[in-house]
């Protein structure tokens, strides 16, 4: 069949990726993982979250390098391809598969929990398909209207974290030096717990590496992509660390948390301003994660039309754009078909699933700076071309390295026999590896990125 000739429309901007990327983080998920992090630091949060900011911001560099030189929609699955050949690429991006895939799958998981709390007289699987139809349609009336929806959101969670910091200020400020310096005050025998929780934390900046699926629909996409990398990973940070101290400040018996992490957020929610600033939280929160439901799933559908372009995955589906709308109709029906799993899949489950894709990823990414910049460059490097395409790629491998040691069984299990999966399905579409995984040529991809 003919490949589809309609290209996707470029329309986003810097100030927008940083909102795709904001939202997909959710800025009010900090609060996700609050308890969990909170007792395994013994109240020192703030310093988990800037081990973690370090820690990422090697790979985000990777990132910035590769989308400046590959701006594709395939992200991981197109740098590796390119750099390293087919049936590594294509390895690569059906495990980056398992992270993009089931993560609007675990927003629709806790929008239903959430809502269903709130309204329980609704069934969770009436909230969680009534999610899925709406998010859906809107990415197939076009991501510009996605990125709308994005600002908005986001806006409405600064609005809350304003408040949120301006009650804390009120309610917990004082000049007692050990107070404030307790939350960043760390004693040599919890150094092993905060590097505990930092590994938690990784997830919590997801959505950095999402922004370069969107490589395809932004203007001047070789020096926006790596701006608005860089611009959401620090401002993402930036909004953990101050979130986490003021909340420190406000509701320092982490001990109380124990032996129920769940409450945390909301413990420090009533202290701050009580039952009804809880009831905003829950709110605001549910509005966050339906914006990174929505991006998402944009992410997840850019790849898929990637392999699909490429004939990895069936071109007549995946390659395929409305020709008035320029979006990725069939693939974006079926990521909502797959997100029905979020009917049946616990949280765990899916969270598991989601951190072995995201950690082979960003290993490779970072592999792939190296492979295309420092070793296949046939031309001398300059001692700054060292430090940045073979030093801080190589630290990021080892750190993201450091991270896989988080992982639990569970997700070396599941990982593990999704890639085997993959494998076989390579197997049958290269005749047992007779022949190479078909892609496009190096002159379409040129079409594509110029």
């Amino acid at each position: 069949m003919q490949q589809n000739t309609v290209h996707m429309k470029r329309v986003l901007t810097t100030p927008a990726l940083v909102f795709f990327g904001l939202a997909y983080m959710v800025p009010l998920g900090i609060f996700t993982t609050y308890g969990q992090v909170t007792v395994l630091s013994e109240g020192h949060l703030p310093i988990a979250y800037l081990i973690t900011l370090a820690a990422v911001f090697f790979t985000a560099m990777s990132y910035c390098r590769m989308t400046s030189e590959l701006p594709l929609a395939g992200s991981a699955y197109s740098y590796v391809q390119k750099t390293f050949g087919g049936t590594l690429g294509f390895l690569v991006g059906w495990a980056q598969l398992l992270d993009y895939l089931f993560l609007p799958i675990i927003n629709y998981i806790a929008i239903g929990i959430f809502v269903h709390e709130a309204f329980p007289n609704i069934p969770i699987y009436v909230i969680i398909c009534s999610t899925i139809t709406i998010v859906s349609l809107m990415n197939i009336l076009g991501i510009k209207l996605v990125s709308s929806m994005n600002m908005l959101i986001i806006l409405m969670q600064i609005v809350f974290i304003a408040i949120f910091l301006y009650l804390s200020v009120k309610t917990s400020f004082v000049l007692d030096a050990d107070a404030l310096l307790a939350p960043i005050t760390v004693l040599s025998s919890q150094v092993s717990g905060l590097f505990a929780g930092a590994a938690v934390l990784c997830l919590a900046f997801l959505g950095f590496d999402a922004i370069s699926t969107m490589a395809e629909e932004t203007k001047d996409a070789r020096s926006a992509l790596p701006k608005a990398i860089l611009y959401t990973v620090f401002i993402a940070g930036t909004l953990f660390v101050v979130i986490s101290y003021s909340a420190h400040l406000v509701y320092p018996m982490w001990q109380e948390f124990i032996p129920n992490t769940d409450i945390a957020s909301l413990a420090v929610m009533k202290q701050v301003g009580g039952a009804m600033m809880a009831s905003s939280f829950i709110t605001a929160y549910v509005i966050g994660v339906f914006a990174s439901a929505m991006t998402s799933q944009a992410s997840i559908v850019r790849i898929f039309y990637a392999m699909g372009r490429d004939g990895v995955l069936p071109r007549s589906i995946f390659a395929y754009l409305h020709p008035r709308l320029n979006t990725p109709v069939y693939s974006i029906i079926f990521v909502a078909i797959a997100s029905l799993l979020s009917l049946v899949l616990s949280l765990s489950m899916v969270a598991s699933m989601i951190s072995f894709g995201a950690l082979i990823a960003f290993t490779f990414v970072n592999l792939s700076v190296i492979k295309h910049f420092y070793i296949d460059r046939k031309a001398p490097l300059d001692n700054t071309k060292i430090v940045t395409c073979l030093i801080m790629p190589s630290t990021g491998v080892v750190l993201t390295l450091w991270l896989w040691t988080s992982l639990d069984a569970e997700a070396f299990k599941v990982g593990l026999w999704w890639l085997a999966a993959g494998a076989v399905y390579l197997a049958l579409l290269t005749h047992g590896f007779t022949r190479r995984p078909p892609a496009i040529s190096d002159d379409e991809t040129n079409m594509i990125i110029n």
